[in-house]
């Protein structure tokens, strides 16, 4: 299996982000500090990155189903077409 340790490091990898961002929040609660308090700091507010984050899923989302309708069709060909492994 060649997918194993790929899906291996990626998820070790995702474990490492969730970890390090748990140390680093509490560590930041623990100063009396939140994360609408450092958005202040740099002249945004929650609100607006919400709506800056909801703009880009509505733009990324049609445009990734737009794409899907051309890659997977064209990858599903590739697949069948390649000669058996062993």
């Amino acid at each position: 299996m060649e997918n194993g340790p790929i899906m291996l490091r990626l998820l070790s990898a995702l474990v490492k982000i969730g970890l390090a961002s748990l140390v680093t929040g509490a560590a930041l609660s623990a100063l009396n500090l939140s994360a609408a308090e450092l958005l202040a700091e740099i002249g945004l507010t929650p609100e607006f990155v919400f709506g800056l984050m909801q703009e880009g899923a509505e733009w990324a989302i049609p445009n990734i189903v737009l794409g899907s309708m051309v890659i997977v069709p064209i990858w599903f060909v590739t697949y069948l077409l390649r000669p058996p492994r062993n």
